[in-house]
């Protein structure tokens, strides 16, 4: 068993090519792109806003224990930051 010669790979991707055909092929190569673009932008986004939550504290909310729930289903909580 060794590595997959060039023959190999071409009758493969003519089997998928008639299997899929062009279209959804393409259209697939399409939303996989935009897929790895959306993420490469999320993880763009995700640094920038961790450096701005480093710089910047953000305010926390003192939540009163006094206070009755507005529903019997709601259950109070507090947050606390991470160390």
């Amino acid at each position: 068993m060794g590595t997959f010669s060039i023959w190999h790979w071409l009758i493969v991707l003519l089997i998928v090519v008639m299997v899929f055909g062009t279209k959804k092929l393409k259209n697939l190569g399409s939303d996989l792109g935009g897929a790895v673009k959306g993420f490469k932008d999320g993880m763009k986004d995700g640094s920038a806003s961790e450096d701005k939550a480093a710089a910047a504290p953000a305010p926390q909310q003192v939540a009163s224990t006094a206070a009755a729930p507005a529903d019997k289903n709601t259950i109070d909580v507090e947050a606390k930051p991470k160390s």
